[in-house]
């Protein structure tokens, strides 16, 4: 028995199918004689006779009744197999990410980085924006952002809710009591954001040796000993090099994932939104 060719199985389930010749050929959209070929071919291969050829028309046979629900399920198997095979084959071509640089550089750089080789054909530009990209200009297909969009032609997705705490380095929080604590906080007109609010609030007068509009530099200023930052605790694990106060900070922040309805069915674009969230799971 030879193993049989799946298009020769397609030609027998046609025409058990259809209940004839005729019919089968003309919707798989071949000559008769090619189908009859096929057929001849295939009990050949398994050494059993499929079909009785009568002169009005051809009939199933017991044994091909028999081997006819097996054939179904492989037809099925490899309908799923060119799905999957068409939908890998898709995943290919550019997609650019905007998100704030802190973010894109420790989160987001090098989760992507870890998760290339699932998509190899996908090429990926990061854009580390402290400004909101304009999606409907194609400035980039996806954005990561702190605020939700309300226009309706984006798409939103919640990545995560990031809590935030109070970091500095091991030795600064071990060598300087909380009286004597200072503060690096933000500056350029950041001071409404609510993580800056509420350090405001908790310093009570001590004073902020150091202030940026850049969440990357509190980080690194933090890091080196200048003082304590208020930071996402996702964001200064990934850090590492930082210790977290004994201060309960209560804010939270929802991150958001946006992207343009234009873009939202491409396959590139949704297996790039894919693993943007899973760099954003704190399960991960």
């Amino acid at each position: 028995m030879k193993t049989p060719d799946w298009d020769d199985l397609r030609f027998f389930l046609a025409i058990a199918e259809h209940g004839g010749l005729g019919a089968a050929a003309r919707a798989l959209g071949v000559e008769h004689t090619t189908a009859s070929r096929r057929i001849d071919a295939l009990e050949a291969g398994l050494g059993l006779r499929l079909f009785d050829r009568l002169p009005k028309g051809w009939a199933i046979t017991a044994a091909g009744a028999e081997l006819l629900p097996a054939a179904r399920r492989v037809e099925a198997d490899m309908m799923a197999l060119l799905r999957q095979a068409t939908q890998a084959d898709a995943v290919r071509g550019l997609v650019r990410i905007a998100a704030p640089p802190a973010l894109c550089a420790w989160l987001l750089a090098p989760a992507l980085a870890r998760q290339r080789a699932r998509h190899p054909g996908l090429e990926i530009e990061l854009v580390a924006d402290r400004r909101t990209a304009d999606l409907g200009r194609r400035e980039a297909d996806l954005a990561v952002r702190y605020l939700r969009p309300a226009a309706p032609a984006l798409a939103v997705r919640r990545l995560c809710d990031m809590d935030y705490g109070l970091f500095g380095a091991p030795d600064y929080l071990r060598d300087c009591p909380p009286a004597d604590w200072e503060f690096l906080g933000y500056a350029d007109g950041l001071d409404g954001l609510p993580q800056q609010r509420w350090l405001e609030e908790y310093a009570a007068g001590r004073p902020f040796t150091l202030r940026s509009n850049d969440l990357g530099s509190l980080l690194q200023l933090a890091i080196s000993g200048a003082g304590l930052a208020v930071l996402p605790r996702m964001l200064a694990r990934a850090a590492g090099a930082l210790a977290e106060a004994p201060v309960a900070c209560p804010v939270v922040r929802p991150l958001w994932l946006v992207l343009h309805d234009d873009v939202r069915k491409s396959a590139r674009v949704r297996a790039a939104a894919d693993l943007v969230a899973e760099a954003f799971d704190p399960r991960t």
